[in-house]
């Protein structure tokens, strides 16, 4: 079967959410995301928008007998899996909101297989990207549609020295065998969403699709980028690259600060609250007013972990990944440098450093100890009045 027809086909009518919309539920997810919002408190509460998709979930007992679900992902999976792509990567989801969920609501579910892209060649593997549409719903109107995207590939071959072997078009080497291509003859055009994780990967040698960074929720600690591992700071292994940062119009005023060497933190001009990562707006008020302070570049590591697998070509493991407590009280991930991966301590003292990586890559890292050591650029606290939504810096700084 092409691959095409699977799409519009559905995988689930008329699917029911295991419980209302309650507030136990409601509790754990701001108290695991750190939102303090009063909205999502007391009798009158409504669910953080961002747990659409959550009232749908199966939970640990999955989805097996659950009312209105279909053949069809298992379907689909199985033809992939038959030709080779039996790795899976999760690449993006968007969510519209159409009405707040209230306590009480009870939330049914429509999905479908909205799109399936032609053949793409990535820095895994090659494969197909699979973007599902789901429409969920309160009390039967239409509350928000939520659309989850995935890569199913073949990893790419790999030789002894970790780099990433050719992946072909029409087959690819994977696990021993040779996959065999699905006829695709008539998806060309069809990634209709059109998908910046498609576009990238559309051709080798295209931007790398490399190891997904954690989603940046409310009050949640993200990475920075993907920057140098903890340790010794070694360059990457010959013929790599490293991934670069999901920049978009949420934080894109970080990103461009970082090009200047200025690490700045959002600062909610309502409460006074500082945050990190970048959010629209304050997690504490719901202000959607800021400005920025530039970090002293003082830190301490908050805690760590010591990565040993899955291998990366970018990187040489094992290295310690860390979550800097900076001295403005926000923490962030980031890396490091000067120190091996087993020196790393909770509490260690470190320092801010920017490192050119290439010519267009420059990421902030951390010096262990609270020397200035290795030529790091460290810029002193400012405070700048700044458009909401704007690069907040002082006068002279980012344009």
């Amino acid at each position: 079967m092409k691959l095409r027809e699977f799409e519009g086909r559905a995988a689930t009518v008329g699917g029911v959410g295991r419980d209302p919309v309650n507030a136990p539920m409601i509790r754990h997810w701001c108290e695991a995301m750190g939102d303090a919002h009063p909205g999502y408190r007391g009798p009158d509460a409504v669910a953080p928008p961002t747990m659409l998709q959550a009232w749908t979930m199966g939970g640990l007992a999955g989805h097996a007998g659950r009312p209105g679900r279909s053949d069809t992902n298992d379907e689909l999976f199985a033809l992939l899996d038959g030709a080779g792509c039996t790795s899976v990567v999760a690449t993006d989801c968007e969510q519209e909101y159409l009405r707040p969920l209230r306590l009480g609501d009870e939330i049914t579910f429509d999905s479908m297989i909205e799109s399936v892209s032609e053949r793409k060649t990535t820095k895994l593997g090659t494969g197909y990207f699979i973007t599902t549409r789901m429409d969920v719903r309160a009390g039967g109107e239409l509350a928000g549609t939520h659309r989850f995207r995935i890569l199913k590939y073949a990893p790419a071959q790999r030789n002894p020295r970790g780099d990433e072997g050719s992946a072909g078009v029409s087959a690819t080497k994977g696990a021993g065998r040779t996959v065999d291509t699905i006829d695709t003859a008539d998806t060309a055009g069809t990634a209709g969403t059109a998908d910046s994780a498609a576009a990238a990967s559309a051709a080798a040698p295209a931007a790398p699709v490399g190891p997904a960074e954690p989603v940046g929720a409310t009050g949640s600690a993200v990475p920075v980028g993907s920057a140098e591992p903890i340790g010794t700071g070694a360059a990457p292994r010959p013929g790599s690259s490293r991934p670069r940062p999901v920049v978009n119009r949420d934080n894109a005023g970080f990103w461009e600060g970082v090009g200047h060497r200025r690490l700045l933190i959002q600062h909610c001009t309502g409460c006074g609250t500082l945050r990190f990562p970048w959010l629209p707006g304050c997690n504490a008020c719901g202000d959607p007013a800021w400005d920025t302070v530039e970090a002293s570049g003082e830190g301490t590591v908050y805690s760590y972990v010591v990565m040993h697998h899955p291998s990366f070509p970018a990187f040489d493991p094992p290295y310690a990944v860390g979550l800097i407590e900076l001295a403005e009280g926000v923490r962030m991930v980031s890396n490091v440098v000067g120190v091996p991966h087993d020196r790393v301590r909770v509490g260690m003292p470190v320092r801010l450093e920017f490192r050119q990586y290439d010519e267009e890559l420059l990421l902030p890292v951390f010096r262990a100890g609270t020397g200035r050591e290795g030529g790091g650029t460290v810029c002193g606290p400012a405070t700048s009045a700044a458009t909401p939504g704007g690069v907040g810096v002082p006068s002279g700084g980012v344009s």
